[in-house]
């Protein structure tokens, strides 16, 4: 399939690109994008969350009331979890959430979420450009150029835009993105993508099988 090519000014440049439909033309799968999904989630966490257990708590130890006679349960210390400020029954332990997920998986879960922008009509190929200095607003005319002010888009670059990365951080709903580093959750938590011309090539060896 052949999409045309946008300059940064939103317009035309006469040249198009064509689409590999073994990359970009796949039948989506979504579960797999919602396996590679919750792998880079699980990733993100660092699983240090504790709580204090019964053997933990540093509180007195004297028996809180007499065994027999009192009426009640028996109570021997103040550390039983019954008590405000007592142990935590089973609460979380430090703990790594990563898991095993094949390569294989990944490539079909980012074919899939491109192939599902590209039938929306969400996939934008850009013209490679980069901005002389970092300005927020050199990146806010370049959306409002191509009509996505207030949309949620994400630009692939080629790499080496440093002041493209540095114009567009402030931004709320927009982030850029070096080809290399580009996964799943990055690709479907956005509205628009888009892919600078150089690296639509890059994009389609390393995802072809």
């Amino acid at each position: 399939m052949k999409v045309k090519v946008l300059n940064k000014e939103g317009k035309e440049t006469g040249k198009t690109v064509e689409l590999s439909e073994e990359v970009f033309g796949v039948e989506p799968n979504q579960h797999v994008v919602w396996l590679d999904v919750k792998h880079y989630l699980a990733n993100q966490r660092q699983g240090t969350h504790k709580s204090k257990e019964r053997a933990e708590i540093s509180r007195s130890t004297k028996k809180l009331v007499r065994q027999k006679g009192s009426g009640g349960a028996r109570h021997g210390s103040a550390k039983a979890p019954t008590y405000v400020g007592g142990g935590t029954v089973f609460g979380p332990r430090p703990r790594d959430y990563d898991f095993k997920l094949n390569k294989k998986i990944k490539v079909l879960a980012r074919k899939s979420v491109l192939s599902s922008r590209v039938a929306e009509n969400n996939l934008i190929i850009v013209e490679d450009f980069n901005i002389d200095s970092p300005k927020t607003k050199a990146y806010i005319q370049f959306l409002n150029a191509l009509s996505l002010s207030g949309k949620k888009t994400l630009f692939v670059v080629n790499g080496g835009e440093n002041n493209l990365y540095l114009s567009a951080r402030n931004i709320p709903k927009t982030k850029v993105v070096d080809k290399d580093s580009v996964n799943t959750y990055d690709l479907i938590n956005t509205e628009i993508i888009l892919l600078a011309e150089s690296t639509v090539s890059h994009l389609e060896s390393i995802l072809k099988d």
